[in-house]
């Protein structure tokens, strides 16, 4: 049997190729009642346009059954029906291929470096609006899907102020602390900038720390205008704070990945073409970004010449002041998450040590699957007397919820083992997986193992936004978010339809193991999606 990671991405490709020339025409099944009968359907439409009458010659048929490649998941039959044509795949060679198979570590993307540029992380923590939160939670957010691909990414601004590091903390986010000042890059850029700028008729006037204005008019209706910014911006006030700004940017810019530091020598290749610069901002912080943007172009020759906005969407919170701060916002949710555990559990647990961190983490979780669950684009409505429980089926609370489900599970059989009642864990290249033939079992692998990978791909797809034209660029951060949703109302689902750990008798042992090593990769999965997102598993809830 062939061996090697099974891709949904492979296997579209390969039954495409198979039909001929044309664009595609399969598409993957995801619903329960379709996946009964079939795995992929070409849709009988799409195949009249490809083939005369619709009729697909036998030849091709035979092709189509008979698929072998690197990743091309092996074909069952492949039969017309009124809907079109319906494959169904071997699914125990699937299970086999997929649940025994070792992931390999990512290799290095090809590409340029990306920097991840995120303003918000100047503002003061406590004053810090719900709509620059969420630039904060999709950068991190990205930072961590990019790197997971292999992707050379640095962060910045590194954080300053201590509060900003309790409060990162508090919602999982990873940002780098403060590094050594660039102060070599600041000087020569301070004397670039008083040659460029235009002093003030009184120099009075000036507010304090800036040295004056200059003309951005020429960059703006010529450079600026073709890489999308806004031709209309005509002038920029230069201050000492927005230098300091920008020869962080600058050093950043050149060191590369995040293991740098100020002192090292630039990486190989970081020229201005190597580095892809992505400004994750809220919609007040865009105007003075695009100012930043030219000036940056104005005083550095070496500045990137790929920069790119992320321009998240506005947030509002419906029963809530329009001042609501992201601090009251956390410490609004971290309340919920403790009064929904004293419902459950019938007892006050808020003083308990041992439930401290967990509290904790279940408000992050709640509000980064809320600001992460819509795309960044989008305009965000919070319901803030939306109450937290694990039973909701749309929440982070009920995705941390699974996760203890799981980890139960399997202390549960380590228990077992530990009496007597179950064997050890037998080789993975002994398990029958022909006895995987519940309905669900086929979900949680087609739906949520077997297309994981290929997932954490798109939501980091900054691929092409290097040579793209214009200045907004989008990203797909609520694809993880929706998918470990869906995927904990799967498991959920068969959960608490099938009882895994069953009687301690040898006939039903073989059941067992296969189940569990299912799980095992769903675990996986649960596991490396929240790590996307900062979350650490969860054992009880």
């Amino acid at each position: 049997m062939a061996t090697g990671r099974l891709g949904l991405e492979e296997t579209l490709g390969a039954l495409n190729a198979a039909l001929g020339p044309g664009g595609p025409v399969w598409f993957k099944e995801t619903r329960a009642r379709h996946l009964r009968v079939r795995d992929f359907l070409a849709p009988r439409r799409a195949l009249q346009a490809r083939f005369e009458d619709g009729q697909v010659p036998e030849r091709v048929l035979r092709a189509v059954v008979d698929l072998q490649g690197p990743g091309v998941a092996p074909v069952l039959r492949c039969e017309p029906t009124p809907a079109g044509l319906a494959l169904r795949l071997q699914r125990a060679a699937v299970f086999e291929r997929v649940l025994g198979a070792v992931a390999a570590p990512a290799a290095p993307a090809a590409g340029p470096r990306v920097l991840l540029h995120c303003p918000a992380l100047r503002a003061a923590p406590r004053a810090l609006r719900l709509s620059q939160l969420r630039a904060v939670l999709v950068a991190d957010h990205l930072a961590r899907a990019l790197r997971a691909r292999g992707v050379r990414v640095r962060l910045v601004p590194a954080v300053r102020d201590p509060h900003w590091a309790t409060f990162l903390q508090q919602l999982r986010v990873d940002w780098p602390a403060a590094p050594e000042r660039a102060a070599a890059s600041a000087e020569a850029l301070r004397r670039r900038a008083l040659a460029e700028v235009t002093p003030a008729g009184d120099p009075g006037a000036l507010p304090a720390g800036a040295l004056g204005s200059v003309s951005l008019k020429e960059l703006a209706g010529g450079r600026g205008r073709a890489a999308g910014h806004d031709p209309h911006l005509d002038r920029c006030l230069v201050t000492e704070d927005l230098l300091s700004v920008l020869a962080e940017l600058q050093a950043a810019a050149q060191l590369g990945p995040e293991d740098g530091s100020p002192g090292l020598a630039p990486a190989p290749g970081a020229g201005a073409d190597s580095c892809l610069v992505v400004h994750v901002v809220s919609p007040e912080e865009e105007s003075q970004q695009q100012k930043l943007d030219l000036l940056w172009w104005k005083l550095d020759e070496q500045a990137p010449l790929a920069q790119k906005h992320l321009v998240c969407g506005p947030v509002r919170a419906a029963g809530a002041p329009s001042t609501l701060s992201a601090p009251e916002y956390y410490e609004l949710r971290l309340a919920q998450v403790r009064t929904a555990s004293a419902l459950k559990h019938s007892r006050d647990l808020a003083q308990d040590p041992a439930w401290t961190e967990t509290f904790r983490v279940l408000a992050a979780a709640t509000i980064k699957f809320e600001m992460l669950s819509k795309a960044p684009q989008s305009q965000l409505l919070l319901d803030l007397a939306d109450s937290i429980s694990t039973k909701g089926t749309k929440s982070g609370t009920f995705v941390m919820y699974n996760c203890a489900r799981l980890a139960t599970l399997f202390e549960g059989y380590q228990r077992g083992v530990e009496q007597g009642l179950y064997p050890t864990f037998p080789p993975v290249s002994s398990l029958d997986f022909s006895l995987l033939r519940e309905e669900g079992e086929w979900l949680l692998l087609f739906n949520s193992v077997l297309p994981f990978p290929d997932l954490l791909s798109q939501t980091a797809a900054l691929d092409g936004a290097h040579q793209a034209p214009g200045l907004h660029i989008t990203a797909r951060t609520e694809m993880v978010c929706k998918f470990l949703v869906q995927l904990s109302m799967d498991f959920s689902s068969y959960y608490n339809r099938v009882h895994i750990l069953g009687e301690p008798r040898p006939h039903l042992f073989g059941q067992m193991f296969a189940r569990l090593q299912l799980l095992r990769a769903v675990q996986e999965v649960l596991h490396t999606g929240l790590a996307t997102l900062g979350l650490p598993p969860l054992s009880y809830i």
